[in-house]
């Protein structure tokens, strides 16, 4: 099955980390945490349309600074998520630096949500049309844990304690629409965004006589042609479960904790989790709020996770991730990660 997101962590296991979150057939990807992201290309950093970042110390938001680097004057838009003092963190980020003539680029504009344990938020926006003053504040509170909505998909997130509260996320498509091939070949039409459109169109309910402008190339160059929802509805196959992905790191093993994501993450089709140190090294991993593999792996077999992608390997194990993986492994029972 062709899934929406296609992600991947954004620096080896014992990197910085993050993954990359990219969407099929559009231009377009999500960032969960923005520490070292030098493996990430300016392309890759022009289609994101939002960061959500786990909690900001330096290993996990030092990157804002390149990725700001990357987008100003390129890109007229992105969207940041984080926990308590948020907002000030990336207003303390934008301070640093002088912009007496950011006036000669286009406009970017930052907005800015920050989270909180119970649930209320705030969210502030950041123009390089006034220097990136705070402005537009606003509140708000959560619908139960469901941070930022769209037509196609959700992102979930709940608090986890590491001495600090610390974000855990959740990404899920809401439904995956199955597109009949062999119809659009009788069609006479290729793939495109116009697919994606109608998608959208069936998932939201949309009316058959809503219309689609189709467009596509193929080697005999550039295509449109415009149908109704209800003449396309039928190179529809079926609409089935969404993907779920989880994303976890930098947390102690508590009852609490293991409950929230066992609750958040139940059924995640890859779970993207902490592994930082071994069993062995047990009493360490408490003392720095980090996860051994075998308290990573019950984790995820608590939560019933489909495949487990560990990372966040501490450095002193370099030469030994196979025991961290095999770790993992034991104690989840999944099979390969």
């Amino acid at each position: 099955m062709r899934w929406l997101f296609e992600p991947r962590l954004t620096n080896e296991p014992f990197g910085d980390p993050g993954i990359y979150v990219d969407f099929r057939d559009e231009r377009r990807a999500l960032l969960f945490d923005v520490g070292d992201i030098a493996a990430l290309p300016p392309r890759k950093l022009m289609r994101l349309s939002h960061v959500f970042v786990t909690h900001t110390h330096m290993d996990h938001f030092a990157g804002f600074d390149r990725l700001l680097a990357v987008i100003l004057g390129r890109k007229p838009h992105l969207a940041l998520f984080g926990g308590p003092d948020f907002i000030a963190h990336v207003e303390h980020k934008l301070r640093a630096y002088t912009w007496n003539v950011v006036y000669r680029y286009d406009e970017l504009v930052l907005d800015v949500c920050e989270i909180r344990p119970d649930r209320r938020g705030q969210c502030a926006r950041f123009s390089t049309r006034t220097n990136f003053v705070r402005e537009s504040e606003m509140s708000f509170m959560l619908d139960g844990d469901v941070v930022h909505d769209e037509a196609a998909f959700r992102v979930r997130a709940r608090f986890v304690d590491h001495d600090v509260p610390c974000l855990a996320y959740a990404i899920e498509e809401k439904a995956h629409v199955n597109v009949a091939k062999d119809r659009l070949d009788a069609l006479g039409v290729s793939t495109g965004a116009w697919l994606r459109e109608l998608k959208h169109a069936v998932l939201s309910g949309a009316p058959d006589a809503s219309m689609i402008e189709l467009r596509w190339r193929d080697r005999d160059g550039d295509h449109a042609m415009t149908r109704s929802v209800g003449e396309l509805r039928h190179l529809i196959l079926d609409v089935v479960r969404g993907q779920r992905i989880g994303y976890a790191t930098d947390l102690r093993y508590t009852d609490d904790n293991v409950r929230t994501l066992a609750e958040l993450f139940a059924g995640v089709d890859v779970l993207f989790i902490e592994c930082v140190f071994l069993e062995e090294d047990a009493e360490h991993g408490a003392r720095k709020n980090h996860l051994t593999a075998t308290q990573a792996g019950t984790i995820a077999r608590l939560a019933g996770a489909q495949a487990v992608q560990p990372f966040h390997f501490s450095p002193r194990y370099e030469g030994r991730e196979a025991a961290l993986i095999g770790e993992l492994r034991a104690a989840w029972g999944g099979g390969a990660g």
